[in-house]
């Protein structure tokens, strides 16, 4: 029997959730994301450090000061891993815009623009890359733009049915809800510490999400991330994409375990939903009414923010 891994891949496309390109080689997902967190972990293997030193020396080059290497340096190393990441995999790679800029509409576009023109001065056509980007407001309208310049976005750091809404209205690529990051804060913040996959508030989450995005024909896709644990990635089998960490994967492509589809268009397009219309005010206020969400938005972006100052440090260490 096939495992349960090629089982998941019938229905859903898979995504490797790592900088470590030994891993996305070994599992063969379709496409692979990185962060600043993992991109930092990536670049402490001594396997990669060449990619540091050849990201410095541009940096070096192109930089007129400090500042301003260091900066051209980090866009210059996420590129890198990017164009390897492509290498291996047949589909995309999400490349993250700094999670500093996540209130600055202006600040991301430019950033945006700035690492698609690198990768494609390397021949990588931008058809083959992500941009990810804050679910903030201001992050959303710069991928609103972004997507009318064919620079497709992958929306990260998204908790709850507002940013969601708001995504698909902008016509952004794709959504990256994050399910285990959800579920973390309800183990943490009520009495209950285990849930039923069905049950668990990240899975419902997306779930929700998928269902309308499907019952209303928008071109968005979703992409659950952030898993703790095996049932929450099979109770979405069937979501559009999932991306999944080394570790889970190893896990999957051992278990022989049944895996059967749980979400369908079909089945979203029968449900009775109500659509939803927001603006920036509705917007604002629906999040700062999700205790969750408005908490784990700002913790995201508080730990990627931290995770690039780390890299950035490192980057000033070889200069």
């Amino acid at each position: 029997m096939a495992s349960s891994l090629e089982q998941l891949k019938q229905y859903t496309t898979v995504v490797a959730d790592t900088g470590d390109f030994k891993a996305i080689d070994k599992f063969k997902p379709t496409d692979a994301t990185t962060n600043p967190s993992l991109i930092l972990a990536a670049s402490k293997m001594p396997e990669y450090k060449h990619l540091l030193d050849t990201a410095v020396k541009y940096g070096k080059e192109n930089g007129k000061d400090n500042n301003e290497q260091v900066e051209m340096t980090m866009d210059m190393l996420y590129v890198l891993f990017g164009k390897e990441i492509l290498k291996i995999v047949p589909g995309r790679v999400s490349t993250e815009v700094d999670a500093r800029l996540s209130f600055d509409i202006e600040g991301q576009l430019k950033k945006a623009r700035r690492l698609i023109n690198l990768y494609e001065k390397d021949g990588i056509n931008r058809e083959r890359i992500l941009i990810k980007l804050s679910s903030t407001w201001e992050g959303i309208k710069a991928a609103e733009i972004l997507e009318k310049e064919g620079i497709h976005c992958n929306m990260t750091l998204l908790f709850s049915l507002a940013q969601a809404v708001s995504c698909a209205e902008a016509q952004v690529t794709l959504i990256s809800p994050f399910v285990g990051r959800i579920f973390d804060w309800y183990v943490k913040n009520t009495d209950q510490k285990t849930y039923a996959p069905a049950d668990d508030p990240g899975v419902k989450s997306v779930t929700g999400i998928y269902n309308y995005y499907k019952k209303f024909g928008y071109k968005t896709v979703v992409m659950g991330a952030s898993f703790r644990n095996i049932g929450q990635i099979t109770e979405l089998a069937g979501c559009d994409l999932l991306t999944i960490s080394p570790k889970l994967l190893d896990i999957l492509s051992s278990s022989k375990d049944n895996v059967q589809r749980k979400l369908s268009p079909e089945a979203a397009a029968a449900m009775d939903i109500k659509k939803i219309t927001l603006d920036e005010k509705a917007f604002r206020w629906l999040l700062n009414e999700d205790a969750m969400a408005t908490e784990k938005l700002s913790e995201g972006i508080r730990k990627f923010a931290a995770d690039s100052v780390k890299l950035e440090d490192m980057i000033k260490g070889h200069h």
